[in-house]
């Protein structure tokens, strides 16, 4: 559980960064879904992240009843009608919306035929750009871009640096959706101390970031366990001595 991303928008909103509100479908049904959207364009956000969300069992919460009403593709679409001046039921709204809408991409999905195919039902659906999951394979995410080539949206590529062997056991281990391959565990696992596992970390999120930035429009660098720093490492703002 954690403050909602409508709040948390709208604050960086006010002290001048542009957020990506994330909307998901685990939480609410299609009335509420839209109802925030409305929210969202009224307060003056315009970038939006639709995904379907993982099942509450896979969380803290497993007793949590997932909503589940639409799906991404489905809200995606609901989306894209907003953005024509109708709501899901085709009634008019007094002004059709603005929103830029992002969705989810997983270049390393178990069931990688039925990814790909979703994939290109959200961009037939209205998406403009997609954020993947967290990449380690570089490789398997070109090769998912090269499945998708048809579809011309930009995509940005998840990037999160790793803080240790631990975590970077728990990454390939417990995260839906994420795959790491056997030579980044490791190398991990020649750390010795929790200051050498950030620095192998972020060389690892510095390697994943040069070798996709031609083929990508940007990268969402994860601040592991809320640490910043690690984030502005991997991106080169500051050096990782300065952890």
């Amino acid at each position: 559980m954690r403050l909602g991303s409508l709040a948390a928008s709208v604050g960086l909103k006010h002290k001048g960064i542009e957020p990506v509100y994330q909307l998901t479908c685990r939480d609410r049904n299609r009335i509420a879904l839209q109802s925030d959207l409305l929210t969202a364009y009224s307060l003056g956000i315009d970038n939006v992240l639709l995904i379907t969300g993982d099942p509450p069992k896979l969380g803290e919460y497993p007793d949590a009843t997932g909503v589940f009403d639409l799906d991404s593709v489905a809200l995606t679409q609901l989306t894209e009608e907003l953005n024509r001046g109708l709501d899901i039921a085709g009634n008019e709204l007094p002004q059709q919306l603005s929103l830029t809408i992002g969705v989810g991409a997983n270049p390393v999905a178990s069931d990688l035929k039925r990814e790909i195919e979703r994939f290109k039902q959200k961009v037939d659906a209205g998406a403009e750009y997609a954020i993947t999951q967290p990449v380690f394979d570089t490789e398997m995410f070109l090769s998912f871009q090269e499945a998708v080539k048809d579809c011309k949206i930009p995509f940005v590529a998840g990037i999160w640096p790793f803080t240790s062997y631990k975590n970077a056991e728990f990454m390939a281990n417990e995260v839906p959706g994420v795959v790491v391959p056997q030579g980044l565990l490791d190398r991990m696992s020649k750390a010795t101390t929790k200051e050498q596992g950030r620095h192998i970390g972020i060389e690892i999120a510095r390697e994943m970031i040069e070798a996709l930035k031609p083929h990508v429009a940007g990268f969402a660098v994860s601040a592991p366990f809320g640490n910043v720093k690690i984030a502005l490492a991997a991106l080169g703002k500051i050096e990782i001595e300065m952890i």
